[in-house]
């Protein structure tokens, strides 16, 4: 793959990686470090990336890099006050879902971390099965039964109050 290449594919999913990692719990500025991180790695390692794999590998670099830094940092920001809420609806609207918003984020903190991803990348960005499974280089297989397992977790949580 070439620098005109890897600029074509570069650009558009750098958008989507910056959201998604801020999605999974890092901070803005984290995330435009971490994606700072992956493109220079992907200049490094440009020779020995395969060409359709270029989106994957950069989706795991990020992925790896946000676990390093939870793991430095020792606690997981989920930035819940940049979420939209609606102005046409009542305060008291407004009040009840930033509390069920609060909720839904508080269970997903307790999930375990390729259930999250699952169900952010299933739900939230809406992706197919077939690209969930090429970004996180698992099975297509692995992603219908660890996403069946993160709703049945996610389910159980939600039903019985615990956040």
């Amino acid at each position: 793959m070439n620098a005109g290449q890897m600029n074509e594919e570069l650009q558009p999913k750098l958008k989507e990686i910056r959201n998604y990692l801020i999605r999974l719990g890092a901070s803005p500025s984290d995330a435009e470090d971490i994606l700072q991180e992956t493109v220079y790695k992907a200049f490094l390692y440009i020779d020995s990336i395969e060409n359709g794999k270029f989106s994957a590998w950069l989706y795991r670099v990020a992925i790896n890099r946000y676990y390093d830094l939870c793991r430095r940092k020792k606690w997981t920001m989920v930035p819940i006050d940049t979420m939209d809420i609606p102005d046409d609806n009542l305060p008291e609207d407004a009040l009840l879902q930033q509390e069920k918003k609060e909720e839904v984020e508080a269970i997903l903190r307790q999930l375990a971390p390729l259930h999250k991803q699952l169900l952010i990348m299933k739900y939230e960005m809406e992706l197919p099965y077939q690209e969930i499974a090429r970004l996180l280089g698992i099975r297509m297989e692995q992603v219908k039964a660890s996403l069946y397992q993160a709703r049945q977790q996610f389910k159980k949580k939600y039903g019985s109050g615990t956040t």
